[in-house]
């Protein structure tokens, strides 16, 4: 599942229609699905009517709602749950949903927020962010909410591999998804069973490759594969991501463009990394 990019036009506007073309060279790609409204969807700066747009442009352009989790972070919970109404409304098979992060939330707070959210009625995954939330669902809280029934699978972006195999004791009904590129591999091979993107964007069929070889454990194919594209897959995980991604999908022919403010352009320090290892992975073969 694709953490979708959102192309803008030079002005900064939504560009609905390369939005459309990209989720379907993405479903065309072999990837399972996109995931609109997440942080590389920019949906902090987004109107409610652009957010609301994008998820039903996104759920037209899959052809199936299934293929589409649309992220519902908000500051409030009431306002959550009101978007995982909208998506539902939309067609979309489940919601991505970060824990209340306008304050660090104890346990308590963290349970009646997804609790809240699920009453919409779709499958809630959990995104578990807590380098930008300040908010940790450790494995013990993630199996709480399993167990409630607020959530059926975890995002899991801590970097720690080693939670992976606590999951698994402690929730093993829960669907572990990985949440950051650049453990791709190390998740895989612990038992994670998905992976919520964000460089497919930019090379969706090597990405894919890479994917399917790691869930099936095979180390032939997918450890070459991870180490020409850990390069990239590595700027999923730094405050740039967005632009890096954006980026990347420009050097490769697709809608990267520009991004919305406050994100600003890459240094060129960092833009010449970004365009060395991605023109290096497209003379690679990789794409």
């Amino acid at each position: 599942m694709v953490a979708t990019t959102l192309p803008l036009r030079p002005d900064l506007s939504v560009d609905y229609d390369a939005y459309a073309e990209h989720v379907r060279r993405l479903i065309d790609a072999g990837c399972d699905g996109v995931v609109p409204n997440g942080s590389l969807g920019e949906y902090q700066t987004l109107t409610a009517e652009e957010r609301a747009r994008v998820v039903t442009t996104a759920v037209e352009a899959a052809g199936d709602g299934a293929r589409v989790m649309p992220g519902v972070a908000a500051y409030g919970s009431a306002e959550s749950r009101q978007w995982a109404e909208q998506a539902a409304e939309a067609g979309a098979g489940s919601v991505l949903l970060l824990p209340p992060n306008a304050y660090r939330a104890d346990a308590a707070a963290v349970r009646a927020h997804y609790a809240e959210v699920a009453k919409a009625g779709l499958p809630v995954v959990a995104y578990n962010n807590p380098i930008d939330t300040k908010v940790d669902l450790v494995p013990e809280l993630l199996a709480e909410l399993h167990a409630e029934g607020s959530i059926v699978a975890v995002k899991e972006f801590s970097g720690d591999v080693r939670r992976a195999y606590q999951i698994a004791e402690l929730a093993p009904g829960l669907d572990l998804l990985i949440g950051a590129d650049d453990v791709l591999l190390e998740l895989a091979l612990a038992g994670a069973v998905g992976w919520i993107a964000g460089y497919p964007n930019a090379l969706p069929e090597a990405s894919v490759a890479l994917f399917r070889a790691a869930v099936a454990q095979d180390l032939t194919t997918a450890l070459p594969l991870y180490r020409a594209l850990h390069p990239l897959l590595r700027w999923d995980s730094k405050t740039e991501f967005v632009q890096a991604i954006k980026l990347s999908m420009d050097i490769a022919g697709l809608a990267g463009g520009p991004v919305r403010p406050p994100r600003g352009p890459l240094t060129e320090q960092v833009e010449a990394a970004v365009r060395a290892a991605t023109e290096k992975a497209l003379a690679e073969g990789l794409s």
